[in-house]
């Protein structure tokens, strides 16, 4: 009956010995799993973040060809060229959009790191997502910019419409 009760004892052990090293298995597995995952999210945040500055400058860009183009649009209404008006208001028109395409590449950069940190709280998350936010921020400060240019842009070859409307006999 003694001998019963100790093999019983010994199955129920080795049992559970297994059975811990199944868990220890697992635990690792999952562990495993979880730093590969939180190793992706992090480079995940830190793209977004890269690609929202990228698209930020992209805007700055686009305001400084808007820019450009005023000056030539302003120009050519001054010397009645307008054709040159004409060409350079559409150049500023097609910096405007680019700028606009930048700013929304920027906030949507901008929403996945953010999202990347709702779902997990690190700090190189948390420093990709406001650095991520602050290019989204500029770049739609650039983008706004680059409108102005265009619509002043665009006076400016209406401008030399009439202008030239007003030379003609």
């Amino acid at each position: 009956m003694q001998n019963n009760k100790i093999d019983q004892l010994q199955k129920q052990f080795s049992a559970l010995t297994l059975e811990v090293a199944d868990l220890k298995k697992e635990h690792l597995e999952t562990k495993r799993s979880y730093s590969s995952s939180l190793r992706v999210l992090r480079d995940t945040t830190v793209h977004a973040s890269e690609t929202a500055q990228k698209a930020a400058r992209a805007a700055e860009h686009s305001v400084l060809c808007s820019e450009k183009c005023l000056k030539a649009a302003q120009t050519a209404a001054q010397t009645n060229v307008v054709e040159a008006a004409k060409a350079a208001s559409e150049a500023a028109t097609h910096a405007a959009h680019s700028a606009l395409e930048s700013a929304a590449t920027a906030a949507t950069a901008a929403a996945t790191a953010a999202m990347a940190v709702a779902n997990h709280e690190e700090d190189i998350s948390s420093t990709a997502s406001a650095a991520a936010a602050e290019a989204s921020r500029i770049a739609a400060a650039f983008a706004a910019q680059a409108v102005v240019f265009s619509n002043q842009a665009r006076e400016f070859f209406d401008q030399s419409i009439s202008n030239q409307n007003q030379n003609r006999p």
